[in-house]
């Protein structure tokens, strides 16, 4: 408890800085961190240790003995306390993404170029396309399809989804810079 150090004792040491705080943080650093763990600080370690560097300054200016200290310190150590869970509360709680709960969709590049696009002209660029291209790109990118549903509906793997998709993007990207450059 803190009887270590008994009035008499803090006067003694009030000349000498060093010894009075290595006496001061002995008698008091394990309360000082027992009422932060008790009150819990994230890290009491280190509250404690911010409360004894806002204590060391200023203890030679401390009056009234050991009831003094005694109360100085723990007011410190409320004050942290209060600091640590105010700053806990203002920050933002983390929590670990978990995909199958986020309802969010974003569109593909792709999709959102055939978006931007005049029905017209998806139908004219879609016309470059043989019937497989044709069909895989309007399953993925106009209905919105997963390269699995297309598989299913299609009877194809989805690696030859995927390879179908890939070619047809390559012919429509060919042909609307053939398209782009004409109209210049």
């Amino acid at each position: 408890m803190t009887d270590a150090l008994t009035d008499e004792a803090l006067e003694a040491l009030k000349g000498d800085q060093a010894e009075l705080f290595s006496a001061v943080y002995r008698t008091f650093a394990g309360p000082v961190l027992g009422y932060l763990t008790a009150k819990g600080v994230a890290d009491p370690e280190a509250g404690m240790q911010e409360v004894f560097l806002a204590v060391l300054p200023r203890l030679a200016d401390i009056s009234g003995g050991m009831g003094g200290l005694r109360t100085f310190i723990f007011s410190v150590a409320h004050a942290r306390m209060v600091d640590e869970h105010r700053k806990q509360s203002r920050a933002p709680e983390h929590h670990e993404f978990e995909p199958e709960r986020d309802p969010r969709e974003s569109r593909s590049a792709e999709s959102e170029a055939m978006h931007l696009m005049a029905p017209g002209e998806v139908m004219e660029l879609l016309a470059y396309l043989n019937d497989d291209q044709r069909e895989v790109l309007i399953l993925r990118i106009i209905a919105g399809l997963t390269v699995e549903q297309v598989a299913g509906i299609l009877g194809k793997s989805a690696g030859a989804v995927k390879q179908l998709q890939r070619r047809a993007l390559i012919v429509l990207r060919e042909n609307s810079a053939v398209k782009e450059y004409v109209s210049l």
